[in-house]
Formats: structure tokens, sequence, C-alpha cells
């Protein structure tokens, strides 16, 4: 059996997490939304269907395939929105649905090339393709599908502990004399991977794993669940607390809460950060502080795409693009959402929504040239020994001519309850 992972039309309100990248490369846990439904399948996928605007990059990134139909008689389509964890049993000729969004599909390769059309004209749109299958039901258990940003968030703590082996090496790297390991049994430590003396990793509350090469300094606290990855430095004195995912080669310092962070940014210095998800190449500033929970203690309504969609969760805090950075002492409201490539240096709080490619300062707000924040990206690569590619130079200016038409354009979508289950329950 052959698998195809695709996005669909619900990646719009992923944005702007996902204008450089497809929805099913989303992290939670330990790896991405794609890694899970390999996992869960048993199988590497034999290709994926993405916007054509990812095309290049797609096929740059990775070795599977893109946007091309598979040649088996037996396909197993996956909606790439799905946080899978249990392996899908499909009968043959049969299309498990949530409304109009497809969840997965088991099909012959006349459907499969009917899907392949579909999907390469209008995404989401596979009725049509799929009229003769019969319908089933995933199982609740299966997994959830992502429709916003902080269904991320509010997974990754169980995840991390679904993702967890306890048989796992407990020290492949260095622990000094004076590091403190709390319920050893639940550390993970990684070839290469150094931590200092005074640093806590406190396991009691959830598992904790250090990747490789990572370096933890003196006075640092980890509590678990935590994923920290290849690469990454914690700062000294830095208070990392349960629920949090660090994707490789971030730099992490101050405090952080039940965040997901996917890559190569920097949040280097004092101030406390919750409840969001940071993109790649982001910079907070020192001092960078933002609010994940409202004075009412009610639930936050955050700005997708410019249009207030309510969570249903007290815990909220910021959600922000790749490649933005934030001045020192920015203050973040909570819920808010700022978009890919910003720069943000204002006294008073940062509005709930700030439109993609923005430059916002206590003058107003005006656009960030596209030509000029693409030399600052290249720069900021090339200091993680990281090239950009003509390829991802193409789709940065491409992204913000969609910013700019799109901005505060699309309507809300409905309630988080188009899932497998309901988020966080």
């Amino acid at each position: 059996m052959q698998l195809i992972v695709f996005e669909d039309a619900g990646y719009k309100y992923l944005l702007p997490l996902v204008y450089s990248r497809a929805a099913f490369n989303l992290r939670c846990g330990f790896d991405n939304l794609l890694s899970k439904i390999e996992a869960a399948t048993g199988t590497t996928a034999d290709a994926v269907f993405v916007r054509s605007e990812l095309a290049r990059v797609m096929a740059e990134r990775q070795t599977r395939r893109v946007n091309q139909p598979s040649t088996g008689d037996d396909q197993l389509w996956v909606n790439g929105r799905l946080l899978l964890r249990k392996k899908l049993a499909l009968p043959k000729d049969s299309a498990a649905w949530h409304g109009d969004t497809l969840l997965a599909a088991r099909i012959n390769r006349a459907t499969a090339a009917k899907m392949a059309s579909e999907f390469a004209t209008s995404p989401g749109s596979a009725r049509s393709a799929l009229g003769a299958c019969a319908e089933t039901a995933l199982p609740e258990e299966a997994g959830v599908l992502i429709d916003h940003p902080w269904q991320l968030v509010q997974e990754n703590a169980a995840e991390i502990e679904r993702q967890f082996t306890p048989n796992a090496p407990v020290k492949s790297g260095l622990v000094l004399p004076g590091a403190h390991l709390v319920n050893e049994k639940s550390i993970h430590i990684g070839a290469g991977t150094t931590v200092k003396p005074g640093v806590v990793l406190d396991a009691e509350s959830g598992p904790i794993f250090l990747g490789d090469r990572v370096t933890v300094h003196a006075g640092a606290i980890v509590m678990g669940p935590a994923y920290i990855g290849d690469g990454c430095m914690i700062q000294p004195g830095a208070s990392i607390h349960p629920g949090c995912s660090i994707g490789m080669v971030s730099r992490i310092g101050g405090e952080l809460d039940g965040t997901i962070v996917h890559g190569y940014s920097n949040k280097q210095h004092d101030g406390f950060i919750g409840h969001s998800y940071i993109g790649e190449w982001v910079n907070l500033g020192a001092g960078t502080v933002g609010s994940d929970l409202k004075n009412t203690y009610g639930a936050v309504r955050v700005p997708i795409n410019g249009r207030p969609v309510d969570t249903g969760h007290s815990f909220v805090g910021a959600f922000i693009g790749d490649h933005t950075k934030t001045a020192i002492g920015t203050r973040l409201p909570t819920g808010c959402v700022i978009g890919y490539a910003c720069n943000v240096a204002v006294s008073g709080f940062v509005p709930t929504f700030v439109p993609s490619f923005s430059w916002l300062s206590d003058a107003g707000r005006a656009r960030n040239d596209p030509q000029k924040a693409l030399a600052v990206a290249r720069a900021v690569m090339a200091r993680r020994d990281r090239k950009c590619t003509p390829a991802e130079e193409a789709l940065f200016l491409s992204i913000a001519e969609t910013a700019r038409r799109s901005a505060g354009e699309l309507a809300p979508r409905p309630s988080s309850r188009a899932a497998v289950r309901k988020p966080g329950s």
C-alpha cells in the first residue's frame, strides 16, 4: 500500500505559520505531523500534495515526490492536518470524512488519478473524485484534525509523553558534576550534549528529551514533559516549564511555558512566553514578554487572518510567523498573531493582529520592504550555516505579494470541533 499525504484548503486557517511550509510540516511533540502519519502507518510517504507555490521548495527539502500521482493500485491518502496516533484500518474503496473535510481515503489507481487532478486545480475539493467510495469513520483515538494553531500547543505535552521511549539511553552525552537529574529514568540526553553544573532536569511530572549536541548552561531548569531538539542552546538561568517543544538550533533564555518553537529561532534573553507557537528564524528581543491568560480568566479569541475565533481555552499566547523580529521590551497581548517577516518595535502593547510584512512602530504601521527583508533573512540564515536557495527566495517574495493581497480578507473558520475528536479533551 502506498501512502500519499495531502494538504487541503484548511491550511489557510493555520497562517501565518504555514506560509513557507506545508501544514503537515508543523511541529508537535518530538516531530511534525508528516512524521507522525508515517510512523502510525509504518511507511514513508510515496508522494505529498501541496500548494503549487510550495512545490519547488518542498522538492528541495525532502525526497518524497511532490504533486505527482503514485502508480500503485492500493493507495492510502491521508490529510496532512491529522495529528495521527493510531494506524488507519480503512477498507479498500472507502473514505473517511468530517463534513466536507476529507480525513483519509483508501483508493485504487484510477480514483487516485482523479484525486491528483482535483488537488492540482482545487485543493480540498475531493467529493467528486471519491463519489463512488463508501463512507467510513475513524475511531476517536486515531488522532486530531488540526484546524487552528493553538490545537498543536494544547496537544503538545501529551504528545511528548506519548512519543517518549522509557528505555531510551539516559546519558549518551555529558552530565557534569553539580547537575541534578530528577526521575532519571525519564530523561534522555543525546550524543554530544552537555549538561552543566547547577542545571536541574526535573522529570517528575513528565519525560525530558534532549537531542544531540544540546548545551544546557549553568542554572537552567527544565521541567518535563519537554523536548529540546538537536543543536539547541539553553542559556544560563533559563526556566523551561512543562509542555515545551523546542526545534533544532534554537537559543532559549528567560521563561518558556507550554510553547512550541519550530526551530532556528532565538529567545535568548529574559522575558516570559507561554502557550505560543513561534516559527523559524524568529528573534525575540531582550525583555519581550507575552500574556497567555486574560484578566477575566475567560476563553481567548485569536484573530485568524484578522478575524477573531474563540479558542475555547483560557491559556493561549502568541502565534508568530517566520522571519519576524521584536524589539527590546516588546509586550505581546493574549492570543495575538504576528505575521511573516514583521519588525515589531512599539512602546505599548502590540496589536492583537499584525499582518505579514509589517514594520510596526509608534509612528504606525508601514510595509516591511520585501527585498530588504529578504537580504536580512539571507544574513540571519548564514549565521546558522544555512543558505537561502533560489526557490526559497522566490517563495519569500511570493509570500510578500500574497500577504499584501489577502491580509484580513478571509472568512473565519467554523468551530474547531471539526476534528476526529474535540481538541484538548
